[in-house]
């Protein structure tokens, strides 16, 4: 019977796993002194090794005789193991298996001693689909685990695993595994099955999986089911990125404001039975590529596009701002949140391509507001500076780092009350720039809005200062808030409490204007509307 790749070539040591050395190496040291844990928790994004190193680790720990921390793939354990012959390692889906009475079946036998294995390990996969019933049921074994039974949690969406879960387990952070690796990995895959395939499809291949071996494996394998001989137009196709010519017509469309012919493009995808939400997520990858070309124009790397595709992805940058970009990236994501939910899916993307196309001339006039309304407040400053008796002191520009920024947002994340110290022990962030890059891995839609943003640090604490409007409004959303604070916390190893200001730069004008009229009428000075 076939075997999927990714099956086939799943990981059997440590030494197998790529693109995870500080995960792989930190466990053999531990089996090796034998000084390992009850409880470990690994979280990342799919594909990059979790499931795979738990069972590593489940092996090693009972090897009969295991190499520098590795199992020896050749006892009877081992080879039972990956057969999954092995009653004392238990894998359990948390999605299938999330309620209390699962949990309380796997506590009553975690009472009883293994049969052949040295420990008794429990995996359990997507563990963040457990009830809260049911988390509350496992709380307890694994605060006062028996001696002979480890845990080992696998999760995504760590942000869902309750604190006192996490407080009990011996925390890793698996890694988007790099594409130059996927790259490699893929190419020996191939030598082994003796197929041909040609490096630029290898990397292509790579960058489309996201950072996930398993996705990148699966779609080799989509490839070699079509050809023996592997080409970046096989990839393409296989990838459904051969047929992106309509992708392109919208963003462009959006970008020139020619709603007619936006809507014109969705209605022969419509007839052609295309996915509306499919396009849609397609509309978002691409559009983050013009961001990313726009944002940091050098590195090509992070666009997640075919080669010949680049230039038409630059002149669109070329076309829009950055501030237009996130604006129409907004758009797609509240879409992309909705259609799901709607049965007129069509309707809706419609009613996306249309805020699309005016997203640029929103942007434009609010732009154009604002200057018109400073343009008149400076004409007040100049006249009551000549009528007044009394000189009307010049409204001061703020410096780059205010002693006490205005509270314009503030949210912090931790406890319910702000940290009883002093804002002068704030501090800048040293590690502010590692900190956008990882929330630009995690949240790339939202990372964009942190351009220019100054952030400074006291006890676990981060106030983020930004005059970036767009930005406050997209932490307003818990999603990416917490994406924020799992970046800040990858970083700094701890986030306490995120508090985000609006820079005295973008300070309401409004409040300004109240001013100045305000001393204006002191002095009697008439205003003309």
């Amino acid at each position: 019977m076939y075997k999927a790749l990714y099956r086939k070539y799943r990981p059997m040591t440590f030494d197998d796993v790529v693109s995870q050395p500080h995960i792989t190496t930190t466990l053999r040291n531990q089996l090796v002194s034998g000084k390992t844990a009850h409880a470990y928790l690994f979280t990342g994004s799919r594909g990059t090794g979790k499931t795979t190193c738990a069972r590593i680790l489940a092996k090693a720990l009972n090897c009969l005789h295991p190499v520098d921390g590795n199992p020896c793939l050749e006892c009877e354990i081992c080879r039972d193991a990956d057969e999954n012959a092995l009653s004392d390692i238990i894998e359990i889906d948390a999605a299938s298996n999330n309620g209390v009475d699962d949990v309380r079946d796997l506590r009553d036998g975690a009472v009883y001693t293994a049969e052949r294995c040295k420990y008794k390990v429990y995996i359990i996969d997507e563990v963040h689909m457990l009830s809260k019933e049911a988390f509350n049921a496992l709380l307890k074994i694994m605060e006062e685990p028996p001696p002979h039974v480890k845990f080992i949690l696998a999760t995504t969406e760590i942000h869902k695993v309750l604190p006192t879960i996490l407080s009990r387990c011996q925390r890793y952070d698996f890694r988007r595994i790099l594409p130059k690796d996927i790259t490699e990995r893929l190419m020996y895959v191939a030598e082994q099955e003796n197929i041909a395939l040609d490096r630029d499809a290898a990397e292509l291949i790579a960058k489309t999986a996201d950072g996930g071996m398993r996705d990148a494996l699966s779609l080799l394998d989509q490839c070699i089911a079509f050809s023996e001989n592997v080409t970046l137009d096989i990839v393409s196709g296989a990838a459904g990125i051969a047929g992106r010519e309509p992708v392109f017509d919208i963003l462009e469309a959006a970008a020139d404001n020619d709603a007619a012919k936006a809507v014109g493009v969705i209605d022969k995808l419509y007839n052609m039975s295309k996915d509306m939400q499919k396009l849609c997520d397609e509309l978002i990858a691409q559009l983050r590529n013009v961001m990313m070309a726009k944002a940091v124009p050098e590195n090509t790397d992070l666009l997640v596009c075919m080669p010949n595709e680049i230039e038409r992805i630059k002149v669109l940058a070329e076309k829009l701002s950055l501030e237009e970009i996130m604006a129409k990236l907004d758009i797609l994501q509240a879409c992309n949140e909705r259609i799901a939910r709607v049965s007129a899916k069509r309707v809706e993307m419609e009613m996306c391509l249309l805020k699309l196309c005016t997203a640029q001339q929103s942007v434009q006039g609010g732009a154009a507001a604002s200057t018109e309304l400073l343009a008149k407040i400076d004409m007040l400053e100049q006249k009551l500076a000549s009528q007044s008796p009394q000189p009307v002191q010049p409204v001061q520009q703020p410096s780059p780092r205010p002693a006490e920024p205005p509270k314009v947002s503030v949210s912090y994340a931790a406890q319910a009350e702000q940290p009883k110290f002093d804002v002068a022990d704030f501090r800048p962030a040293e590690k502010w720039t590692e900190i956008l890059e990882a929330f630009a891995e995690i949240c790339p839609s939202a990372s964009g809005a942190l351009t220019g943003s100054y952030a400074e640090e006291a006890h676990g604490y981060m106030r983020i200062t930004t005059e970036n409007n767009f930005f406050i409004s997209l932490m307003k959303k818990q999603e990416n808030f917490d994406k924020l604070k799992e970046a800040i916390t990858r970083v700094m190893g701890k986030c306490n409490g995120v508090k985000i200001l609006r820079s005295p730069a973008k300070a309401d004008s409004g409040e300004k204007l109240k001013n100045v009229l305000q001393k204006a009428q002191e002095n009697n000075i008439p205003i003309e509307q």
